[in-house]
């Protein structure tokens, strides 16, 4: 997704807190998943999720790095926040070349909702409600965002 929106990955280093893990799936995401069982992740965030990874965690399929990870968390019962896609009847969002008018289908919109009812997950459908989903998980945790730009 960074790629057709011109976004280096490198770039997303620079809108988190140091030591925040951002990780890159390019092969199999045994190694990621793994992880959870090692007390290294407090939160998994999908974001953005498309209505594609939205239908796989609605319905349990956890083939790739990020639907697994959602599973695998959920199973362990670490929260997982996940930034879906088609959340709204009408949808205007920019595309790679301009900005679109979607109307995403009731499957999509059903999908989203069974989502929401998954134990230990929680859907946001701005980037506004993830911000203040993330914030929400650093205050549980006694944790702050760091805001230095070094």
């Amino acid at each position: 997704m960074l790629a057709i929106y011109k976004l280096p990955f490198e770039s997303l280093r620079e809108r988190f807190p140091p030591g925040l893990r951002i990780v890159r799936d390019k092969s199999a995401s045994a190694v990621p998943v793994g992880m959870l069982y090692t007390d290294v992740y407090h939160t998994v965030v999908i974001a953005p999720a498309t209505s594609n990874t939205v239908a796989k965690c609605a319905w349990g399929i956890s083939d790739t790095l990020p639907t697994n990870m959602l599973a695998q968390a959920g199973k362990l019962g670490i929260p997982g926040i996940v930034f879906a896609c088609d959340t709204e009847p009408v949808v205007v969002t920019k595309a790679p070349h301009d900005w679109v008018t979607l109307r995403p289908r009731r499957i999509e919109l059903d999908n989203v909702e069974r989502l929401r009812a998954i134990d230990h997950c929680q859907v946001v459908a701005s980037p506004a409600e993830l911000e203040a989903a993330l914030a929400g998980r650093l205050q549980a945790l006694a944790l702050a965002w760091n805001t230095s730009s070094s």
